[in-house]
């Protein structure tokens, strides 16, 4: 299985620039306090990135009506006519806030108005800003549908969260200033300060890893990445691939090429519907096998890796 982290992996090692472009735009997003931009990350309009979307949107087919009767989940979801996402306004290439458009692009933002053109026939969705530590609350209340947001699988989440996928491979690596020579990898993280998210897996693996490590939390990557510039951390560890985006536009952080863990992505669904999760794993199968999937990476995250898109991790 070929892992879009490796790539990245090559991509950060051989200096390659990034440059994200605006990429995909949600048709409807509902707004939450809080957000805030990630410091130095910028999009620029792009009319022939609109209109990818808008020709992906239109190519996606409603799921047939069988299908939905098999899913008393989606058949309400369509009913009510808007999609309620948890995701996130500050994660470049995976759910960024535009400000010139207002709207949030990237992978997971594409991909969750691609799930909502399939079940309700339009790209309505209505998004409710989580946090790493507020996901599986959201969805044990029902407050949303689904969270698309970086959101790795482990097996003591999949004992509250009903994961469909895995639709995207990553892994953990490290963030630091441009200047900073002292921290190559892993090792010297040792008695250093290291910022990372709230209730994401990189604390757990970090205390594992590098006892001797003094951790930081905040609860979003726009605070982790404020504390790393502005000098409070001396390093921030988290997904790889938000790390790159952290760097798309901002010249004072750095990604370091060592990933040293696996994390598949999931969409996070209420454990209590079943239904839904096998309905949203037969689309995840159909826009993989389809080329929908390539084409979105492409759009997002391959604006930033080069090569051709990788094979999507095994569903299930």
């Amino acid at each position: 299985m070929t892992l879009p982290s490796r790539t990245l992996n090559r991509a950060v090692a051989s200096g390659v620039a990034v440059l994200l472009t605006a990429a995909l735009a949600t048709a409807c997003s509902g707004s939450s306090t809080g957000s805030a931009a990630v410091p130095g990350a910028t999009r620029a309009a792009d009319k022939g990135d609109s209109a990818f979307l808008d020709h992906l949107l239109a190519e996606e087919k409603p799921a047939d009506a069988d299908l939905l009767r098999a899913s008393p989940t989606a058949t309400a979801i369509k009913k009510r006519g808007t999609l309620v996402v948890g995701g996130t306004q500050t994660a470049a290439l995976f759910s960024l806030l535009n400000p010139n458009t207002g709207k949030v692009d990237g992978f997971d933002a594409a991909l969750s108005q691609l799930l909502a053109k399939y079940i309700i026939g339009t790209a309505r969705t209505k998004l409710v800003n989580v946090t790493a530590a507020t996901r599986e609350a959201l969805l044990k209340n029902h407050s949303v549908d689904t969270v698309f947001a970086t959101y790795t699988i482990t097996p003591e989440r999949s004992k509250i969260v009903g994961f469909a996928g895995p639709y995207y491979e990553d892994g953990l690596a490290i963030e630091v200033k441009r200047d900073n020579t002292a921290i190559t990898s892993l090792k010297d993280l040792a008695g250093k300060t290291v910022t990372t998210e709230s209730g994401s897996t990189a604390a757990t693996t970090l205390k594992a890893k590098v006892p001797s490590a003094q951790i930081q939390l905040f609860d979003t990557n726009t605070e982790c990445l404020q504390a790393l510039i502005q000098g409070r951390a001396d390093a921030y560890v988290l997904d790889q691939g938000v790390l790159a985006g952290n760097a798309v536009g901002n010249s004072e952080v750095k990604v370091l090429a060592e990933k040293f863990s696996d994390e598949p992505y999931g969409i996070g669904l209420p454990l209590d519907q079943p239904d839904f999760k096998k309905f949203v794993n037969d689309w995840l199968g159909k826009i993989e096998a389809d080329g929908t999937w390539a084409k979105v990476w492409k759009q997002t995250i391959g604006t930033t890796v080069p090569g051709p898109a990788p094979t999507p991790p095994r569903i299930g």
